[in-house]
């Protein structure tokens, strides 16, 4: 798959060119803050959030532009935002209404899903303990307890599509221990 087909598959909401973009690009995000901030954890949630946000408004991306550079201006103005609450100290929590979460798509099985399911349990949750805690915890949420993406919005108190995003990376991540063996 090409990255302009990419996006455009992506605009009519594929799971798939979603999965693709986020391999592609997860690596040029990640890189730009954690060079920026210097902190693993926090480059990886402002990535988390970048993503969320660039899925959630991808039909306002201008092919005329990069869409690396679209996504890096994201994550700087993410990053910026988080510095200027802090510096303020107000809490400013912005939620999505009932109806915009019921319209994102939960298309399953992807291919992670496939390989993962196929996997002895034992073994599977050896893997998943070489997660990092709060991958590990997702995947728990979701594939041991059964969660829905709004349930675990609630009990991790994040915005769904940083859930969604979160889960995403943990499964890519599980599926390349997996595929390591």
């Amino acid at each position: 798959m090409e990255i302009n087909e990419a996006i455009q598959r992506a605009k009519e909401n594929d799971q798939k060119a979603f999965n693709y973009l986020l391999d592609i690009f997860w690596d040029d995000v990640y890189g730009f803050q954690l060079k920026r901030i210097q902190n693993e954890n926090d480059a990886e949630d402002i990535t988390i959030q970048t993503f969320s946000k660039a899925f959630d408004k991808i039909e306002t991306f201008d092919n005329a532009f990069k869409f690396k550079t679209w996504l890096i201006t994201i994550s700087k103005n993410i990053h910026i935002d988080l510095l200027r609450k802090e510096k303020n100290s107000i809490a400013q929590v912005t939620s999505k209404s009932d109806s915009d979460i019921f319209q994102i798509l939960d298309e399953s099985p992807s291919p992670e899903d496939k390989l993962i399911t196929e996997q002895h349990l034992a073994k599977l949750l050896r893997d998943i303990k070489k997660l990092k805690p709060h991958y590990q915890e997702i995947i728990n949420l979701r594939y041991f307890q059964e969660l829905s993406y709004k349930e675990i919005s609630k009990e991790l108190d994040e915005p769904i599509n940083n859930v969604k995003v979160k889960l995403l990376r943990a499964k890519k991540l599980l599926a390349e221990i997996i595929r390591k063996k």
